[in-house]
């Protein structure tokens, strides 16, 4: 990775706000999503970072239109038939009531983070500090209205290039200009991380230490581990501008962490 160095903060990519932001975490979605909400229908024009709307209503079209073939959805979201009410969600992706993003998602990293436990400034300053990637959206911040929805960033529209290929010429610049103002934490899995790379970003790996001394990668707890990370850098005061800022928030919150060239590992018991 390109080296990260101290920036200063960058108040423009927070539209309204009198805060200095130098820091970004950068979620991945979850498969899994809260049915529901209190927010209106779908409004691409509301969502964060318009240059994504092209891609953004093709690919709600395209998800729409494939729901009316439960066959074919199947296949192309990796679906059973024991899941076609994620199909029927799709079908809804124009009329359906919205929620903020980071309150659409859940499962393991989201539990861990626990949005809703926070409050006050605490609470405000995760809202503006946290960013999901979505195979559907692109990038959105947590306040983002969006519907519930299924489209993985594995998955295979019939008749269309992949996600990734799709999403990088629109995406990568985006992510390119937030990483000049802000320092960017991506936590991102590697499917999602590949619909819009970002060399100039402190990257975290999870890696579980045996009582031997060997290290492996961590599977299903590394989304956990990650979820604390990111709720340690979304309500720490401090204003994190590099790799080295970021390994002290995670370690003040009880985290071991070790730096990797620009990145960082955080070590765990096997």
């Amino acid at each position: 990775m390109a080296g990260v160095g101290p920036r200063p903060p960058n108040t423009d990519l927070i539209p309204g706000s009198a805060n200095l932001v130098a820091v970004l975490v950068l979620l991945p979605p979850s498969e899994t999503k809260r049915v529901g909400g209190d927010g209106p229908p779908l409004r691409h024009d509301v969502l964060s970072f318009p240059e994504l709307e092209p891609v953004r209503k093709a690919l709600v079209d395209e998800v729409v239109e494939l729901s009316a073939d439960h066959d074919a959805s199947r296949t192309a979201l990796g679906l059973s038939p024991k899941q076609d009410a994620e199909i029927e969600r799709n079908a809804a992706l124009h009329t359906a009531p919205t929620l903020p993003a980071i309150d659409r998602y859940t499962g393991v990293l989201y539990d861990a983070l626990d949005i809703g436990s926070l409050r006050g400034a605490a609470a405000a300053r995760a809202r503006a500090r946290l960013a999901v990637g979505s195979a559907l959206f692109g990038l959105l911040r947590a306040d983002d209205p969006v519907p519930a929805y299924r489209l993985s960033a594995s998955a295979k529209l019939p008749g269309s290039p992949s996600l990734s290929a799709r999403w990088r010429p629109a995406l990568e610049p985006v992510l390119a200009r937030i990483a000049d103002g802000e320092l960017v934490v991506d936590l991102r899995s590697g499917s999602y991380a590949a619909l819009g790379r970002l060399p100039a970003a402190v990257h975290v790996d999870v890696l579980a230490e045996h009582a031997d001394g060997r290290r492996t990668v961590v599977s299903h707890f590394n989304k956990a581990h990650k979820g604390r990370l990111a709720r340690a850098l979304a309500t720490t005061r401090s204003e994190p501008s590099d790799a080295t800022a970021v390994a002290a928030v995670a370690r003040r919150a009880g985290m071991r962490v070790e730096r990797d060239g620009d990145d960082l590992v955080v070590v765990v018991p096997a």
